[in-house]
């Protein structure tokens, strides 16, 4: 029986693989899409893994993979905080808090916040009419916000369903944009004359919403998982329209240590694959391992497909009395390295 089920797995893992490359490989990706902070992720234990958590129980850190993750929290309250020290200097920084006074008979209720620092720039403007043919306007700063709430309940021991609605604030800065454009024309030629300018703020407040599932099977602990994440209408910056990074994603995972019978020790080894269609760029294969011992450390290793610059990823975690520290290390080929770190902490029960 073990033995079939994990053929089985084996089988369903490759297909899942063989399919994802053959959509990669035959589809253009035509549609474009804004609000890029979204598509990156800041857990350490995500980012170490590949990012394949669609399937996984992830405590409120699944309100940024699959909502549906969080309705199996035990504790009273569960809270992360992650740092992220992405390329080209910026921080791209996440909190989640999740809540359970009821022990999940009313459902798990979570809060996300991301928060990104673009960092300074300096800023000019085009002058023909100055010696340099620019103005300097002085340094600035960008900066992203998103904002969830979301929430999660099993509705039988084997089906959950999450969902969450966020606010999002990005802030490009201003620009200068020509208004009362005049024609005349020179001879033939017709030229153009800008009698008046003005100055346009390139921010915007839109809401996105996510939503999944999560499906134990009852064969050990195998579990398929289901995602729709960043889901918005079209807004506009200027002229051009741009949605949320929508992305769909089908997740499996499996503790392979319980197909093997009785353990000398307390360990496990979980392997997570997710297959993602993106709005804006070609499908991947997410493939994850977690190895814990004794409950307390765990190494962790990651592969993301179709990736230009970043495949591979590495990390570890410690756990002990409800607290947990997780890095992640990621190459990132012409921008070095990435680096993650977050902190977990759950009370149980206080009732």
């Amino acid at each position: 029986m073990k033995k079939k089920i994990l053929s089985f797995i084996i089988v369903l893992f490759i297909g899942c693989l063989h399919l994802t490359n053959i959509y990669a490989q035959d589809n253009v990706k035509l549609a474009q899409s804004g609000f890029q902070f979204l598509s990156v992720v800041s857990d350490a234990r995500a980012a170490a893994m590949g990012e394949a958590m669609t399937s996984l129980q992830f405590g409120s850190s699944s309100l940024f993979f699959n909502p549906a993750g969080m309705a199996d929290i035990t504790s009273f309250i569960d809270v992360t905080a992650s740092i992220n020290q992405w390329i080209a200097d910026i921080q791209h920084n996440s909190v989640s808090l999740a809540v359970n006074p009821f022990d999940g008979d009313y459902g798990v209720l979570g809060f996300s916040l991301q928060y990104v620092d673009y960092g300074d720039f300096y800023g000019t403007r085009v002058n023909l009419a100055s010696p340099q043919g620019y103005d300097d306007i002085g340094i600035f700063s960008l900066n992203a916000l998103a904002v969830g709430v979301g929430y999660a309940k099993q509705l039988t021991d084997r089906f959950s369903v999450g969902g969450q609605v966020r606010w999002l604030h990005q802030d490009l800065g201003e620009s200068m944009t020509a208004v009362n454009i005049q024609t005349f024309y020179a001879g033939t030629d017709s030229q153009y004359r800008v009698s008046d300018t003005a100055i346009v703020s390139n921010d915007l407040n839109p809401f996105v919403f996510d939503f999944g599932t999560q499906f134990r099977t009852g064969v050990k602990s195998l579990v398929f998982g289901m995602s729709v994440r960043n889901f918005s209408a079209e807004y506009k910056y200027a002229e051009e329209g741009i949605q949320a990074p929508l992305v769909f994603t089908l997740g499996i995972s499996m503790n392979i240590m319980d197909l093997v019978g009785d353990l000398p020790f307390d360990q496990s080894l979980y392997v997570s694959v997710d297959a993602s269609h993106h709005r804006d760029h070609p499908e991947q294969v997410k493939v994850g391992l977690d190895y814990k011992l004794l409950n307390t450390l765990s190494l962790r290793g990651g592969y993301i497909s179709s990736n230009d610059e970043s495949g591979f990823s590495f990390g570890v975690g410690v756990s002990q009395y409800g607290f947990a520290f997780d890095y992640a290390y990621t190459p990132f080929g012409v921008f070095d390295k990435v680096q993650r770190f977050t902190a977990r902490f759950s009370l149980a029960d206080i009732f």
